[in-house]
């Protein structure tokens, strides 16, 4: 297929968006105006720790994300992954709760555990069955309601609802409260039933590199530290003042530094704030949800044995969850050192200093393992990520933009046009790809 396309941003959504449209014949081009691919999902290294953009994860059943990656570039990226479950913390106790069908080894520790009614564990594995059983289709439609309101529906108890699911979801959806749509609980449940959780032994930015590389195979001409400006259809106008797709017949792409570029048709994948600049869709939700990670060091001689599990918080919310990355991930630390993420949720969070953080998680490493000396905790980073998601409340799913919204040869991609998560932006490039593809 002949066609010129612009894709403007370089996360998920439009590395995908760009391979899939230059394997159909298409000259694609995309801009970054950052030095680096990856939007959302980036990796640093500080003093030897390999550092992601805050606490992020892989689900490795995710259908996009093999039909995205492929099977030698899922294997390649060296998965390193947690424990089924989580092990519930509070001062002077911790206790596991795995899944007895993808971790035998954990079955017995989590009978035991009484942290959850037998009931209630009974009751996980119906709702498992259940949403096996459901198509790829069902999710994100029909009725919808509260995780707080819908575990309630299924019958169960407070004590495994503020216990796991608060903090175990809290991580997942940044929001302890509970008060996210349901639909993100039933696919992400169903995931984890379905496959591990982990990260790249290389950092989560090892995805988007890996998606840029497909990418760049297929033709997609990737250019970073490029800032667009505007995006204007033929007659001149910006986006927002166009008024029907059927009179246009290409777009111009504005850099920052003056160039243009004429393009038959653009998709917008950038940050949902500036895809709401560029395009004036206004229905592209701007209000995001807030987390702060910290990232902490103990030499591995003073380190708690951990596991491999993540570390919930039953007791308090600061915070929320402790994550043992170098015994996931060993290749995060340098020889000698331990490395700890620990997620603050909420806006109060964004306002902590850094030493009022590490004083908290101290305190409560010291809580859940008593005896251990941890003066040594040492801050590598912290990340402040004001729109690390955003906001999910029920309902919000059936509200959200379609990827052609815009008027004239205009096509969004991102997340915030499925729901936010990497499944999301993996689907949302493919969907913006074959959207696209009907304008050239």
């Amino acid at each position: 297929m002949d066609g010129d396309v612009t894709v403007v941003g370089g996360g998920l959504a439009g590395l995908v968006a760009a391979r899939r449209l230059a394997e159909t014949g298409a000259d694609v081009t995309l801009y970054e105006r950052r030095p680096e691919v990856g939007g959302r999902v980036r990796t640093e290294t500080v003093d030897g720790f390999t550092i992601d953009r805050g606490f992020q994860v892989l689900f490795d059943s995710y259908p996009a994300v093999k039909r995205e990656l492929g099977s030698d570039r899922l294997n390649d990226l060296d998965l390193r992954t947690f424990a089924p479950g989580a092990t519930i913390c509070r001062p002077g106790k911790r206790s596991v709760l795995s899944d007895p069908l993808r971790d035998p080894l954990g079955a017995i520790p989590s009978l035991l555990n009484d942290e959850v009614p037998f009931s209630d564990k009974l009751r996980t594995l119906a709702l498992r069955y259940d949403l096996s059983k459901r198509d790829e289709g069902d999710f994100f439609a029909g009725s919808d309601e509260s995780i707080r309101e819908y575990l309630r529906g299924w019958g169960f108890a407070e004590d495994y609802v503020e216990n796991f699911v608060e903090p175990f979801y809290g991580g997942i959806t940044l929001d302890r409260s509970l008060s996210t749509s349901k639909h993100v609980f039933e696919y992400t449940f169903r995931a984890m039933g379905r496959g591990s959780i982990g990260v790249p032994a290389a950092g989560m930015a090892a995805l988007p590199a890996a998606l840029a590389d497909r990418a760049r195979e297929a033709g997609v001409t990737i250019e970073t530290g490029v800032d667009v400006e505007a995006v204007r259809v033929a007659g001149g106008g910006r986006i927002p003042f166009r008024t029907g797709r059927s009179e246009a017949e290409g777009a111009t792409v504005e850099l920052a530094d003056g160039a243009t570029r004429e393009t038959d048709a653009v998709v917008v994948a950038a940050s949902p704030p500036e895809v709401r600049r560029l395009t004036g869709v206004e229905s592209v939700p701007t209000e995001g949800v807030p987390n702060v990670t910290g990232w902490y060091a103990l030499p591995e001689s003073e380190a708690p044995d951990a596991g491999d599990r993540i570390l919930l918080n039953a007791a308090d919310d600061a915070p929320n969850a402790v994550i043992p990355m170098s015994e996931v991930a060993p290749e995060y630390a340098p020889d000698g050192q331990a490395l700890f993420a620990a997620t603050f949720l909420g806006t109060d969070a964004l306002d902590r200093d850094a030493d009022a953080l590490r004083e908290a998680v101290l305190d409560t490493l010291a809580a859940w393992f008593p005896g251990g000396d941890f003066d040594a905790l040492e801050t590598v980073d912290v990340h402040r990520i004001r729109f690390a998601q955003f906001a999910q409340p029920p309902g919000v799913h059936a509200d959200l933009p379609a990827p052609d919204d815009p008027d004239g040869p205009v096509v969004l991609a991102g997340d915030y046009t499925e729901w936010s998560s990497i499944q999301g932006a993996l689907e949302s490039g493919r969907t913006a790809a074959e959207t696209a593809e009907g304008y050239l």
